[in-house]
Protein backbone atom coordinates (compact mmCIF):
# COMPACT_ATOMS: atom_id res chain seq x y z
CA UNK A 1 0.00 0.00 0.00
CA UNK A 2 1.27 3.39 -0.73
CA UNK A 3 0.75 6.76 0.60
CA UNK A 4 -1.27 8.02 -1.96
CA UNK A 5 -3.51 5.08 -1.91
CA UNK A 6 -4.71 5.70 2.06
CA UNK A 7 -8.43 6.63 1.81
CA UNK A 8 -10.34 8.01 4.93
CA UNK A 9 -12.41 5.23 6.60
CA UNK A 10 -15.48 7.18 7.12
CA UNK A 11 -17.08 9.92 4.28
CA UNK A 12 -17.27 13.51 5.13
CA UNK A 13 -20.55 14.95 6.09
CA UNK A 14 -21.50 17.44 3.95
CA UNK A 15 -23.23 20.74 5.89
CA UNK A 16 -26.54 21.36 5.58
CA UNK A 17 -27.22 24.90 4.19
CA UNK A 18 -30.01 27.02 5.34
CA UNK A 19 -31.70 30.06 4.10
CA UNK A 20 -31.10 29.50 0.21
CA UNK A 21 -34.15 28.74 -1.21
CA UNK A 22 -35.83 25.60 -2.31
CA UNK A 23 -37.69 23.13 0.50
CA UNK A 24 -35.90 24.87 3.38
CA UNK A 25 -36.49 28.46 2.13
CA UNK A 26 -39.70 29.36 4.02
CA UNK A 27 -38.62 29.38 7.38
CA UNK A 28 -34.68 29.01 7.20
CA UNK A 29 -34.54 25.69 9.07
CA UNK A 30 -35.43 27.57 11.92
CA UNK A 31 -38.58 26.23 12.51
CA UNK A 32 -41.69 28.16 12.83
CA UNK A 33 -42.40 31.49 13.74
CA UNK A 34 -41.44 33.39 17.13
CA UNK A 35 -38.63 35.07 18.82
CA UNK A 36 -36.56 32.08 18.94
CA UNK A 37 -36.87 32.21 15.02
CA UNK A 38 -35.89 35.79 14.67
CA UNK A 39 -32.52 37.25 13.34
CA UNK A 40 -30.50 39.10 16.33
CA UNK A 41 -32.72 37.25 18.83
CA UNK A 42 -32.34 37.85 22.82
CA UNK A 43 -33.30 35.17 24.97
CA UNK A 44 -33.04 36.28 28.98
CA UNK A 45 -32.84 33.43 31.31
CA UNK A 46 -35.78 33.20 33.53
CA UNK A 47 -33.35 31.97 36.29
CA UNK A 48 -31.24 35.86 36.03
CA UNK A 49 -34.47 37.69 37.20
CA UNK A 50 -34.31 35.33 40.18
CA UNK A 51 -30.48 36.10 40.51
CA UNK A 52 -31.14 39.81 40.60
CA UNK A 53 -33.78 39.86 43.26
CA UNK A 54 -31.66 38.03 46.11
CA UNK A 55 -30.30 40.95 47.45
CA UNK A 56 -33.55 42.14 48.11
CA UNK A 57 -34.71 39.44 50.11
CA UNK A 58 -34.95 38.91 53.75
CA UNK A 59 -32.39 37.99 55.46
CA UNK A 60 -30.10 38.44 53.26
CA UNK A 61 -27.04 40.12 54.43
CA UNK A 62 -28.98 40.78 57.54
CA UNK A 63 -27.06 38.30 60.02
CA UNK A 64 -23.46 39.15 59.01
CA UNK A 65 -21.75 39.92 61.79
CA UNK A 66 -18.29 41.46 61.93
CA UNK A 67 -15.75 40.33 64.76
CA UNK A 68 -14.24 43.78 65.34
CA UNK A 69 -13.35 42.90 69.39
CA UNK A 70 -10.47 41.48 70.63
CA UNK A 71 -10.85 39.14 73.65
CA UNK A 72 -7.58 39.32 76.26
CA UNK A 73 -7.64 37.23 79.25
CA UNK A 74 -6.52 38.32 82.86
CA UNK A 75 -3.79 35.56 82.68
CA UNK A 76 -2.24 37.45 79.97
CA UNK A 77 -2.56 40.96 81.21
CA UNK A 78 -0.57 39.34 84.42
CA UNK A 79 1.84 37.70 82.79
CA UNK A 80 2.79 40.91 80.12
CA UNK A 81 1.90 43.71 82.24
CA UNK A 82 3.47 45.78 84.93
CA UNK A 83 2.06 47.24 88.01
CA UNK A 84 0.24 50.52 87.57
CA UNK A 85 -0.02 50.43 83.71
CA UNK A 86 -2.29 51.85 81.46
CA UNK A 87 -4.59 49.03 79.58
CA UNK A 88 -5.93 50.57 76.23
CA UNK A 89 -5.78 49.37 72.93
CA UNK A 90 -2.80 51.22 71.60
CA UNK A 91 -0.93 49.68 74.35
CA UNK A 92 -2.03 46.25 74.03
CA UNK A 93 -1.13 46.82 69.80
CA UNK A 94 2.67 47.79 70.73
CA UNK A 95 2.75 45.07 73.16
CA UNK A 96 1.84 42.57 70.57
CA UNK A 97 -1.03 41.52 72.65
CA UNK A 98 -3.56 42.06 70.07
CA UNK A 99 -3.54 43.31 66.12
CA UNK A 100 -5.00 45.93 63.84
CA UNK A 101 -8.29 44.45 62.58
CA UNK A 102 -8.53 45.73 58.61
CA UNK A 103 -6.44 48.67 59.82
CA UNK A 104 -7.85 49.57 62.79
CA UNK A 105 -7.40 49.44 66.42
CA UNK A 106 -10.11 47.23 67.66
CA UNK A 107 -12.62 47.28 70.53
CA UNK A 108 -10.99 45.39 73.49
CA UNK A 109 -12.91 42.89 76.20
CA UNK A 110 -11.27 41.83 78.97
CA UNK A 111 -11.98 38.42 80.18
CA UNK A 112 -11.25 36.93 83.27
CA UNK A 113 -10.55 33.57 84.24
CA UNK A 114 -12.85 31.76 87.14
CA UNK A 115 -9.22 30.39 88.29
CA UNK A 116 -6.74 32.64 88.05
CA UNK A 117 -9.15 35.40 88.90
CA UNK A 118 -7.38 35.39 93.03
CA UNK A 119 -3.95 35.39 91.30
CA UNK A 120 -4.64 38.49 89.74
CA UNK A 121 -2.53 41.18 91.74
CA UNK A 122 -1.18 43.97 89.01
CA UNK A 123 -2.52 47.13 89.67
CA UNK A 124 -4.03 48.56 85.99
CA UNK A 125 -5.62 51.03 85.12
CA UNK A 126 -7.83 50.47 82.15
CA UNK A 127 -9.01 52.66 79.39
CA UNK A 128 -11.49 52.87 76.22
CA UNK A 129 -11.78 48.63 77.19
CA UNK A 130 -14.72 46.73 77.81
CA UNK A 131 -14.87 44.10 80.98
CA UNK A 132 -16.95 41.35 82.38
CA UNK A 133 -18.20 40.94 85.97
CA UNK A 134 -15.83 38.84 86.74
CA UNK A 135 -12.74 40.87 85.46
CA UNK A 136 -13.92 44.28 86.71
CA UNK A 137 -14.14 42.80 90.10
CA UNK A 138 -10.35 41.15 89.92
CA UNK A 139 -9.19 44.04 88.94
CA UNK A 140 -11.10 46.20 91.48
CA UNK A 141 -9.89 43.92 93.94
CA UNK A 142 -5.84 44.05 93.28
CA UNK A 143 -6.55 47.80 93.61
CA UNK A 144 -6.72 48.88 89.56
CA UNK A 145 -9.51 51.03 88.07
CA UNK A 146 -12.00 50.63 84.52
CA UNK A 147 -12.14 54.46 83.10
Amino acid sequence: MQLHELQPKHKNRTKKRIGRGGKKGTTSGKGAKGQKSRAGRKMVPIIRELIKRYPKLKGYRSFRVENDVAVVSLSVLEKTSKDGETINPENLIKKGIISKIKGRSPKVKILGDSKNDQKFTKKLVVENCQASKSAKEAIEKAGGSIK
